[in-house]
C-alpha cells in the first residue's frame, strides 16, 4: 500500500479547530496547498450514540486527500466502538486522538489534556486507537503538558502506542492560547523520539513558519487559528512566497464563500458573517463592511458585497 503522507519534506497541516474547520473551510485550504486535512474534533460518545451532527462534521470534500479524522475520548471501551465505526467510513486515511484540548468541559470530562496529567491513562486510550484502527495512520495531538512541561516523557509515551506521527502544541493546558509558546519544548520532544513531529502554535505566517522548522528540526507546520481570516497561509507555503496578491485572497475568499453556501444551505450566509470579521481585517471600510454583512442573508447580495469590498 502506498503512503499517502510524504515526511520526507515539511508537512503543511491544518489544524483541528471545533467551529472552524467543518468540510467547506478544509476543502479551500486543501485546495491551495494544504498537505493534510483533519476534522473538527468528534466526541467518541457523540459517534458511538450515532449523533447526525456528528455524522454530517466526518464527511469529507473529494479533495481531501489525505484525510484524518480527530477523536475525543476517555473510557477503551467507547473509543474502541468509535474506531470500529470510523473502520467502516470510506476516504478516511487515519485516526487522530485528541490530548491537548484544553476547553473545561473536554478537560472535566477526562478527555482532551486531561490525558497528559495522566501517561498510563494516555497510553491505554491511545493503544486501544491503534489496536483497532484498520485505517493508514494512528496520530496523537498533544499539549506540553496540564500545568508543567514535561514534553520527553509526552512525546516517549505516544511514541510506545506505535503511532505515525505526533503533533504537539507548544503550551501547557494551563497556558491556554495565551502563554508564549515554548518552541524549545518542541525541539526537545523532537529530539527525544524517532516518530515524525509536528510543531503547532502561533504559526501565523510564512515567515514564522520557516524559523519555527528551522529551529524546532520538525518535520512539518500544523496551522490552526493562524489560518482563519488568512487561509491564503497554506498557499504561501506550498509556493514558496510571502506577498501575495489582493486578486488571489479574493479568488480565496470567494471559493470559502461558495463552499460554505454548497455544504450548508440557505443558513451558509449567516454563517459565513464571522468569517468575514476575520476576513476584512485590516482592510480600509472593514468596520462599516462588517456592520452591513450583519444585516444581510441573501447570498447573492453578500457574494457581491465580498467581490466588490475585496
Amino acid at each position: 500500500m502506498t503512503k499517502k503522507i510524504d515526511f520526507s519534506q515539511p508537512l503543511i497541516v491544518l489544524a483541528p479547530l471545533a467551529g472552524y474547520t467543518d468540510l467547506p473551510f478544509r476543502s479551500v485550504v486543501k485546495k491551495f496547498g494544504a498537505d493534510v486535512t483533519i476534522s473538527e474534533m468528534i466526541s467518541s460518545n457523540a459517534l458511538v450514540y450515532k449523533s447526525e451532527k456528528t455524522r454530517k462534521m466526518i464527511e469529507k470534500s473529494p479533495q481531501e486527500d489525505p484525510y484524518i479524522v480527530q477523536i475525543a475520548g476517555n473510557k477503551p471501551e467507547l473509543v474502541r466502538d468509535a474506531v470500529e465505526i470510523l473502520n467502516d467510513i470510506e476516504g478516511i486515511d487515519g485516526i487522530d486522538l485528541n490530548c491537548g484540548c484544553p476547553a473545561p468541559k473536554v478537560f472535566n470530562h477526562g478527555s482532551g489534556s486531561n490525558l497528559l496529567g495522566d501517561l498510563k491513562k494516555l497510553e491505554e486510550i491511545l493503544g486501544t486507537v491503534k489496536k483497532y484502527s484498520k485505517k493508514q495512520y494512528t496520530s496523537a495531538k498533544v499539549r506540553l503538558g496540564v500545568d508543567t512541561k514535561i514534553p520527553v516523557e509526552i512525546g516517549k509515551a505516544v511514541e510506545a502506542c506505535g503511532v505515525d506521527f505526533v503533533s504537539v502544541h507548544g503550551r501547557t493546558r494551563a497556558g491556554k492560547y495565551k502563554a508564549p509558546v515554548d518552541y524549545d519544548a518542541i525541539k526537545a520532544m523532537k529530539k527525544a523520539v524517532s516518530i515524525p513531529v509536528i510543531a503547532n502554535g502561533d504559526i501565523k505566517d510564512y515567515t514564522k513558519a520557516q524559523e519555527v522548522l528551522k529551529y524546532t528540526n520538525a518535520d512539518g507546520v500544523m496551522i490552526g487559528r493562524g489560518a482563519i481570516g488568512k487561509p491564503w497561509v497554506f498557499y504561501q507555503l506550498k509556493h514558496g512566497i510571502e506577498d501575495i496578491s489582493a486578486d488571489k485572497k479574493r479568488e480565496i475568499i470567494l471559493e470559502h464563500f461558495d463552499a460554505v453556501i454548497d455544504f450548508h444551505g440557505i443558513h451558509g450566509a449567516v454563517m459565513f458573517r464571522k468569517l468575514l470579521h476575520s476576513y476584512s481585517k485590516g482592510y480600509q471600510g472593514a468596520a462599516e463592511f462588517r456592520d452591513i454583512i450583519n444585516r444581510i442573508n441573501d447570498e447573492k447580495v453578500m457574494r457581491d458585497m465580498i467581490e466588490n469590498f475585496f
